[in-house]
């Protein structure tokens, strides 16, 4: 087969996990943060937009079976593809991190009794669990995370936002006397008249579910992704929700065969946890970070996982992600040399600096979107009847700038403005300037004073659409290389006018 025929049959995979989830167990790569969470050694894992932590939480759902055998139980609590469950939470959130925190556990709670039910136990603490949540008509067998969530929703709301425990009651009208109930879950303690009437609180009821568990000697893993896609319209509600979420874990961590991971973009978790938020020392998480040796051998993988290429290439797979020195010689065969002569990085390290953002950490996604554009721009190039790359190289070099060029506006429509509506007229008052601003630029270029401008460009750093250098009194603000071309930047420094 010559380069064209390769790369027609070849596939490098999708840039977004979900799209790829049947595929991701053969291009993975088995880090160290992995084998802790398979171990169960860690219950949040944290990562930048990208890095891959729904690649993880997907792996966890794809070896549901493997770890079945090591009598631990998968539920996610969110569809894993589609309308997030927990979208639907912002039309109608609750009005306090109190109130948050009841939903989160009523909908575990609810999640594990579904788990004990299909697994038939009937201990006198499952029939507990059953009987509260029935009572509450929280409890649906085969229900949809959707229909369960809503059904929670409405309890929490119907009781909770209850300014007494009467406004849960059914009472005679003639006499005043409670005829029934339509829930007997609380938050907290029950009163003493409470109990009397055989109130039960959430944290008992989790309690009574963990021995359920422990009963049928099984652990269940409730995971928990796609979080940021589920609350990213409000920021307000997203601290709300997630403030309480963690509180839930931290009450739930106490439980011996109950487990919550939750998988959450490091940025959002940086804003969760600004101001007070002393528990996030008691937290128990994985920091999914990449070096340029893993990223090497992720992408080899998606590239051998084409026969013909290991072919074409005369290589044995396994026998190249084993050895250093074999990959660095192989990606030596695949690519030229260096995309810009001189004194500049040879193309692999071209390829990881073009594709990180302002936090200035590579990751996964914009790089296997650049391999795969390069695949498809090379594949148009020779259908023009352009001449193949030169000698074993897969790409010549004119493509990988016009490959980039597709990331960037990928990368700065699709998720920058997408993510951040708000902040897409600042970004595009740079379109066509210099890639370094400072603040007399900024404050021109904006039409506010510098004091503005620097809260600006504070929240560009964040989302990493900037990398701040300089001094603190005196900072520059540059673009990386990530979203100059959608945005036609000029290098070198902005000047006063």
């Amino acid at each position: 087969m010559n380069q064209r025929e390769l790369l027609e049959d070849a596939s490098f995979g999708q840039r977004v996990a979900e799209d790829e989830i049947r595929e991701l167990s053969e291009y993975f790569v088995e880090t160290s943060q992995w084998k802790r969470l398979y171990a169960g050694e860690r219950d949040i894992v944290l990562g930048p937009k990208g890095a891959g932590k729904s690649a993880l939480y997907s792996l966890v759902l794809q070896k549901a079976e493997e770890l079945l055998s090591r009598n631990i139980l998968v539920v996610p609590a969110e569809n894993p593809e589609g309308t997030p469950v927990f979208q639907s939470v912002a039309a109608d959130p609750p009005t306090s991190e109190h109130e948050f925190e009841g939903l989160w556990k009523l909908y575990f709670l609810s999640l594990i009794a579904d788990v004990l039910g299909d697994w038939g136990v009937d201990s006198p603490s499952a029939r507990e669990v059953y009987g509260a949540l029935e009572d509450a008509h929280v409890l649906e067998r085969k229900a949809s995370l959707s229909r369960r969530l809503q059904a929670v929703r409405e309890y929490v709301k119907r009781f909770f936002e209850a300014k007494s425990v009467e406004a849960t009651l059914n009472l005679d009208p003639g006499t005043g006397a409670v005829t029934g109930m339509t829930g007997k879950i609380t938050l907290g303690e029950p009163s003493v008249a409470q109990a009397k009437e055989g109130f039960i609180s959430l944290d008992e009821l989790l309690d009574k579910a963990d021995r359920a568990m422990d009963e049928l000697n099984f652990e269940v893993w409730i995971v928990l992704d796609r979080l940021d896609v589920a609350f990213a319209r409000d920021e307000n509600l997203e601290r709300n929700a997630l403030r309480a979420l963690f509180a839930a874990y931290l009450d739930m961590k106490k439980l011996q065969r109950v487990s919550l991971k939750i998988f959450l973009r490091s940025d959002i978790w940086d804003r969760v946890t600004e101001g007070k938020f002393a528990e996030a020392s008691h937290i128990n998480e994985e920091v999914i970070e990449w070096e340029a040796q893993g990223l090497r051998q992720l992408m080899l993988r998606r590239i051998l996982r084409n026969q013909g290429i290991a072919e074409f290439y005369d290589v044995d797979p396994e026998s190249v992600f084993a050895s250093v020195e074999k990959q660095q010689a192989l990606v030596a065969r695949l690519f030229p040399d260096q995309i810009d002569a001189g004194k500049n990085p040879k193309t692999f390290d071209w390829m990881l600096t073009r594709t990180q953002d302002g936090v200035g950490k590579p990751a996964p996604r914009e790089l296997i979107h650049l391999l795969a554009s390069l695949r498809d721009r090379q594949i148009r190039r020779l259908e023009l009847g352009h001449d193949p790359p030169p000698g074993e190289n897969l790409f010549e070099r004119t493509i990988f700038k016009e490959a980039l060029k597709d990331v960037s506006e990928v990368r700065l429509k699709k998720t920058l403005y997408a993510e951040y509506p708000d902040l897409k007229p600042y970004i595009e008052a740079l379109r066509e300037q210099k890639a370094q601003q400072s603040l007399p630029t900024l404050s021109a270029l904006w039409d506010v004073p510098e004091a503005e401008a620097r809260q600006i460009a504070t929240r560009l750093v964040a989302v990493g659409f900037f990398e701040r250098r300089g001094d603190k009194a005196n900072p520059d603000y540059w673009v990386p290389f990530l979203y100059r071309d959608s945005l036609e930047l000029v290098m070198g420094e902005a000047k006063v006018r």
